[in-house]
């Protein structure tokens, strides 16, 4: 069983890519189902059909869904948001805008995820394709099963024995409403059911995040941050869609600037992302709506190759907390130590072995913080950066 997660910049084709990536693995005889996290949901209008929360049917082999994040949450968040509400009632707040705020931004687009997570338990797919949201909110969205599985380590075990304490006694003192069982009980349940999202979706060997680009330096730039992120937190990246390359027919001597430009991005995302191989697609001479046209497009894309399959198991970067601060580390696989040459730039680290270089941008955890020590070791740079105070 694969999962494909797709995420780009906003407007490269991410959509119309994970479509047409969904029905070439259709056609190869996967069970596959199509999902959307992104809450513009435009998955249905590439398809040029009506997606909705429930599972529909788009061609043989191959359904859909568009996600409905905040009907799941309310499920999931009534018994803690009417807590919420109790207490902004009590600070003042009026009924109106006690619902608002008792609702965490962004925390709808989570629940989203247990979605990935019961279909790839119930054994009925394949193949599950995920068009998710543009990149600032796709690392946000893959980041908070971790972050909420340390606060529910470190903290709710902790939260609960001091109410235990503290609820009769505030009873006495004050009517500020406090939380009883009910809520913990709510709270619990909800983390139970992402229970194990993360350890699915770093799984390298069932998840692949694919990244979309256009040949735009703008572009180029946020996706090497994106691959940073995603290393960082863990997520397996098996290729880069170069989208909306000029094709070689255009022959018009207007185009040789556009065509040359092309050419120089496409050169600095093979270098920037290698070893991770990057697929090629043409500019369409017309809208890629529609079955027929998304399964052309994935038939240039693929060829004959199976679209599900690992093409990279590769974790570049790796980042480790130790006691004398955080590691980097870089795979550099047969580098020479006199060869490698290290720098820093703002918030890049400049890596050179022999005649090519490499620029590294850092996560925000490492743009401010001094590199104290710097090794080859095994095939990898292990660059440790100063501990926070």
């Amino acid at each position: 069983m694969r999962i494909l997660l797709f995420t780009g910049k906003g407007g490269v084709g991410k959509t119309t890519t994970a479509a047409a990536t969904a029905v070439r693995c259709a056609d190869a005889g996967q069970r596959t189902i199509v999902l959307s996290t992104d809450p513009a949901h435009s998955l249905g209008d590439a398809f040029d059909i009506e997606l909705g929360d429930l599972t529909v049917e788009i061609t043989d082999g191959l359904w859909g869904q568009q996600l409905d994040a905040q009907d799941r949450m309310e499920d999931a968040w009534e018994d803690i948001q009417s807590y919420l509400q109790a207490v902004f009632r009590w600070g003042g707040v009026d009924e109106i805008e006690a619902e608002e705020l008792s609702v965490v931004p962004g925390l709808d687009e989570i629940f989203a995820l247990t979605d990935i997570k019961r279909y790839a338990a119930s054994g009925e797919w394949d193949t599950i394709v995920v068009d998710c949201a543009p990149t600032a909110e796709t690392i946000r969205l893959l980041s908070l099963p971790g972050v909420l599985a340390w606060w529910m380590e470190r903290l709710f075990p902790m939260g609960r024995r001091v109410n235990k304490v503290v609820s009769p006694l505030l009873g006495s003192v004050t009517d500020l409403p406090v939380p009883g069982d009910d809520v913990f009980g709510a709270v619990e349940r909800f983390y139970e059911r992402l229970d194990g999202v993360k350890e699915l979706l770093t799984d390298r060997s069932v998840t692949s995040a694919r990244l979309v680009v256009n040949p735009e330096r703008i572009v180029v730039a946020e996706a090497r941050r994106t691959f940073t992120y995603l290393s960082l937190f863990g997520y397996s990246v098996d290729a880069v869609i170069a989208n909306r390359l000029l094709p070689d027919a255009v022959s018009d001597p207007w185009f040789e600037d556009w065509k040359q430009r092309d050419l120089d991005h496409l050169a600095t995302i093979e270098e920037g992302f290698a070893p991770v191989p990057v697929l090629r697609a043409e500019l369409a001479p017309h809208e890629l709506v529609g079955v027929d046209r998304l399964r052309a497009f994935g038939t240039a894309l693929y060829g004959d190759d199976d679209p599900a399959r690992h093409r990279a198991d590769v974790a570049p970067m790796r980042l480790e907390r130790t006691d004398a601060g955080d590691v980097l580390s870089v795979d550099l696989p047969f580098a020479d130590r006199d060869e490698l040459v290290l720098g820093r730039r703002d918030d890049e680290l400049l890596v050179r072995v022999g005649p090519y270089r490499r620029s590294i941008l850092l996560p925000d955890s490492l743009k401010r913080r001094q590199v104290v020590d710097a090794a080859l070791r095994d095939g990898a740079l292990a660059v440790t950066f100063a501990p926070t105070r």
